[in-house]
C-alpha cells in the first residue's frame, strides 16, 4: 500500500487538472503496486525552500511495504520518479527532492486493523 505525498510551491492554477490521478499510475506502475492500492495526496501552493532557494520546487515523500527498502530500488524509482515529476511539472530535477521511507505492515491501518492481520 503505498503513499505518495507530493508537495509543491506551485500554485494549483500551474498543476496539470489530472495530476493526482497520474501520479497515482505513474507511482503504481513504477512501484510494481495495483493502482487500487495506491494513495496519492498533492499539496500545492506552499511556501517553499529547497537548497537555499525559494524558487518554484517539489518535494515528493514515497513510502511504502516491500519496495522502498534498499538504494538499487530506490536508485531506479528515483530515476523514473523524476522523469514524471519534470515532465508534469516543468520544473528542472535540481528543484526537486525525492524522499523513500520503508513502512512496516503494522505502520498501516486498515479496515479497523492493520496490514498485517489483513
Amino acid at each position: 500500500m503505498p503513499f505518495l505525498e507530493l508537495d509543491t510551491s506551485l500554485p494549483a492554477n500551474r498543476l496539470p487538472p489530472a495530476l493526482a490521478q497520474e501520479l497515482c499510475a505513474a507511482g503504481a506502475e513504477i512501484l510494481g503496486k495495483p493502482v487500487e492500492r495506491v494513495n496519492v495526496t498533492v499539496r500545492s501552493g506552499l511556501s517553499m525552500v529547497l537548497s537555499g532557494s525559494a524558487e518554484p520546487c517539489a518535494q515528493l515523500l514515497v513510502s511504502s511495504i516491500g519496495v522502498v527498502g534498499s538504494a538499487e530500488q530506490n536508485r531506479e524509482h528515483s530515476a523514473r520518479l523524476f522523469d514524471f515529476l519534470t515532465a508534469q511539472l516543468g520544473l528542472g530535477p535540481e528543484r526537486i527532492v525525492i524522499r523513500f521511507f520503508p513502512l512496516e505492515p503494522w505502520q498501516i491501518g486498515k479496515n479497523r486493523t492493520v496490514m498485517t492481520f489483513l
